[in-house]
């Protein structure tokens, strides 16, 4: 992402798995775990819109951590339907940040998975911040956010999202009263609109 990107081999269940770590210059305000889309349809860490996460993290002062599944680029093991891809997500919070405030964030299957994450470490761990883009509702038993996470979840959606339709997204927070904001026009994969991305995580995390 910059020259001074790390590339990094971490230990886990499966084998070792690849990871990329940036950090902001300065102080940081903890580490933001970032989850990819759906590893047998071509995602990985280097997806333009984790990329785009990664970069609104590192500029407001937190360091980002993106990695590829189980089974992915140099990542040892094979796809698990999300159960072993959130052992992966939990062993690197547990490596790269014992203690101390982190955020979790996710695209899609990433998104999924990410909720998973949350629900298993929110009575334990400092989650400061939590972003949620194209969340695959439609497709997967996306976790409920925790009530007192809601101020600090952002959820982002494109508003002609064909392959997670947005009312499946809907469907999901509505119960649980928790705000969807809508990119009017976007995508699945927010072609022409990553600036915009950017710039709504951006705000998110100043929040």
């Amino acid at each position: 992402m910059n020259t001074f990107t790390r590339r990094l081999q971490v230990p886990g269940a499966a084998g070792a798995l690849e990871v990329l770590r940036d950090d902001p210059d300065g102080p940081t305000q903890g580490v933001a775990f970032l989850a990819h889309p759906h590893p047998l349809f071509g995602g990985t860490m280097d997806n333009k819109v984790v990329q785009t996460m990664a970069r609104a993290f590192v500029q407001g002062g937190w360091s980002s951590v993106r990695f590829n599944f189980r089974g992915v680029g140099g990542s040892a093991g094979v796809h698990d339907e999300g159960r072993g891809e959130a052992d992966d997500m939990r062993l690197l919070v547990a490596h790269f940040a014992p203690e101390g405030p982190i955020a979790l964030g996710g695209f899609s299957f990433g998104a999924f998975v990410a909720s998973q994450v949350l629900a298993s470490v929110w009575d334990t761990r400092e989650v400061r911040k939590i972003v949620l883009v194209g969340t695959a509702a439609s497709r997967f038993s996306v976790s409920a956010i925790p009530l007192e996470a809601h101020d600090r979840t952002l959820v982002v959606h494109g508003e002609e999202d064909d392959t997670v339709p947005l009312q499946s997204v809907l469907d999901w927070a509505r119960p649980q009263a928790l705000p969807v904001s809508v990119v009017p026009g976007g995508g699945h994969f927010f072609h022409g609109q990553l600036p915009l991305l950017k710039s709504l995580v951006a705000r998110h995390l100043r929040s």
